[in-house]
C-alpha cells in the first residue's frame, strides 16, 4: 500500500483530494495545523468507510517541528505521494500591504513547500517511484488584484516544480503543479455570486473540489507516469 501526505487537508480542496487518494487504496496522512479537529473528523470518516487515513498536526513554517513530525511518519515507511496543498490568504493591494502580510503568505505556501518536501525526497527516491503534486492557483497564472503575496508564493511553486522534475525524472518520480480556478466552497460562494461567475468564467460556474481531486488522483496514479514538470490549469476556460 502506497502512503500519501496531503498538507492543508482540513480545507475544501485538501479534503476532497484526501478522499480521492484514500479511495484509490492509499494510506493517507491528513495534515493540518490550526484546524486539526476538521482533519481528524475527515480521517474518521475515511476510516469508517473502510479506507485508511490518519490526521497529523504540525506547523509547516517551522522547519524543526516539520522535520520531527515527518521523521515520525517516515518511521512507518516512505511517503510516495505528496500533495503540497497548504496555503493561506492575507489580501491587500500592494501599496497598502504590510511586510508581515507578505512574509506570512510566502512562508506558508513557499517555505512550507520546502520544509515538507525536502525531508521526504531521499526516502521516496529509494523506492524509485513517487508523485509530487503542488497545488497552485489561477491567481499565480493570471494575477489577481490584492493578492501579490499569494500570487508570488504560488507562482514560485511553478519554477520549483519544473526544476524538481528535472532532478527526479530518472528516479521514476513525477512532479507537477495543478492550478485551480474558482472552486466552490463556503467562502467562494460569498465572494463570487452567480452573476460574477458568468462574467469571469467561460463555463459560467465554479468548479467542484471533486473535479480538482479527480485531476490530482490521475496525476498520482500509474497512468500519469509520463507526465512531469507540467502546470495544469483547471479553471473552466479562464485565460
Amino acid at each position: 500500500m502506497k502512503r500519501a501526505l496531503v498538507t492543508g487537508a482540513s480545507g475544501t480542496i485538501g479534503a476532497a483530494i484526501a478522499r480521492q487518494l484514500a479511495a484509490s487504496g492509499q494510506h493517507v496522512y491528513l495534515h493540518a495545523n490550526n484546524k486539526i479537529e476538521q482533519a481528524e473528523a475527515m480521517a474518521r470518516e475515511i476510516t469508517n468507510s473502510g479506507m485508511n487515513a490518519e490526521a497529523v498536526r504540525f506547523d509547516i513554517t517551522q522547519p524543526d517541528e516539520t522535520r520531527h513530525a515527518l521523521e515520525t511518519i517516515l518511521a512507518a515507511g516512505p511517503i510516495q505521494v505528496l500533495i503540497n496543498n497548504a496555503g493561506i490568504h492575507d489580501d491587500a493591494v500592494m501599496p497598502g500591504m504590510q511586510m508581515e502580510q507578505w512574509a506570512r503568505v510566502i512562508d506558508v505556501s513557499l517555505n512550507g513547500f520546502f520544509n515538507v518536501t525536502q525531508p521526504l525526497l531521499l526516502p521516496m527516491i529509494r523506492t524509485r517511484w513517487g508523485r509530487i503534486i503542488n497545488i497552485s492557483s489561477v491567481a499565480a497564472v493570471m494575477g489577481n488584484r490584492g493578492q501579490a503575496n499569494y500570487a508570488a508564493a504560488k507562482a514560485g511553486l511553478h519554477g520549483a516544480t519544473r526544476t524538481l522534475c528535472l532532478e527526479l525524472a530518472s528516479r521514476g518520480i513525477t512532479v507537477n503543479t495543478v492550478a485551480p480556478g474558482i472552486i466552490a466552497s463556503p467562502a467562494t460562494g460569498k465572494l463570487f455570486p452567480q452573476e460574477a461567475l458568468v462574467k469571469m468564467v467561460p463555463m459560467q460556474r465554479a468548479g467542484t473540489p471533486e473535479e480538482v481531486a479527480e485531476l490530482v488522483g490521475f496525476l498520482a496514479s500509474e497512468k500519469a507516469a509520463y507526465i512531469s514538470g507540467q502546470l495544469l490549469n483547471i479553471n473552466g476556460g479562464m485565460a
